[in-house]
């Protein structure tokens, strides 16, 4: 069965609790979309995303994400033609590494369609476009202990993706000749939804992982 967005349920500017603290650890359920909601990163074809080379780039600074913000992990995501949809988790970085816990394993084992691990693209921990694995052990070296950051919020982390996005997707007009946007790439806000349980993580694990076969049931479509 199709997990659709509830439009009036799951309206974007509705995303803030007032008060909550989104520094604080915890799972998140986020969704930004193109301006315009224009199809820039791919299309979708017999149920599947097949990425154009924008698709690609906003792929790849999705696993740099968790570099940049060590107290964060990356689970489920899926590139769409004009929005993005993930997993995105806080953690208490010190108490982990005094814990000793491997800090790129995942979350939770959401299974995949055959009741193992989800597609590269959309669960599993894999190689990016660098070879570096995908977690937070080896961090790239622009991601030394001076630019890391920690305890930043959901939506800071958010801004900095959204702009290193932006700015390699202006690259890849001047040089590429990418499909132009009209004055911004992303829509200004971002619908987020905080994960407080293991079934409602799963339900929308699924709903990512199922995102291209669902695409024609899609709000966003």
């Amino acid at each position: 069965m199709a997990h659709q967005f509830n439009p009036k349920k799951h309206h974007r500017r509705s995303i803030r609790l007032k008060g909550y603290d989104y520094a604080h650890p915890g799972a998140y359920f986020i969704t930004i979309c193109v301006q315009d909601k224009k199809h820039l990163f791919g299309e979708i074809r017999e149920g599947q995303m097949f990425l154009n080379d924008a698709g690609v780039m906003i792929e790849k600074w999705y696993s740099e994400l968790a570099f940049k913000y060590p107290d964060k992990k990356c689970h489920e995501m899926v590139v769409m033609p004009n929005h993005f949809h993930c997993i995105i988790e806080n953690f208490d970085f010190a108490q982990s590494q005094a814990r000793g816990t491997h800090v790129g394993a995942p979350l939770r084992g959401c299974p995949g369609p055959d009741g193992g691990c989800p597609a590269p693209e959309i669960g599993c921990p894999a190689p990016n476009v660098h070879g570096y694995p995908h977690t937070n052990e080896h961090p790239h070296p622009q991601y030394g202990i001076q630019n890391q950051k920690f305890n930043a919020t959901i939506g800071d982390a958010m801004d900095w993706f959204k702009t290193m996005t932006t700015n390699e997707y202006i690259r890849g007009v001047k040089q590429f000749g990418w499909e132009r946007f009209n004055r911004k790439l992303w829509q200004r806000n971002y619908w987020e939804h905080i994960i407080r349980h293991e079934t409602a993580y799963n339900h929308i694990a699924r709903y990512i992982i199922n995102n291209p076969k669902n695409w024609h049931e899609d709000r966003f479509y």
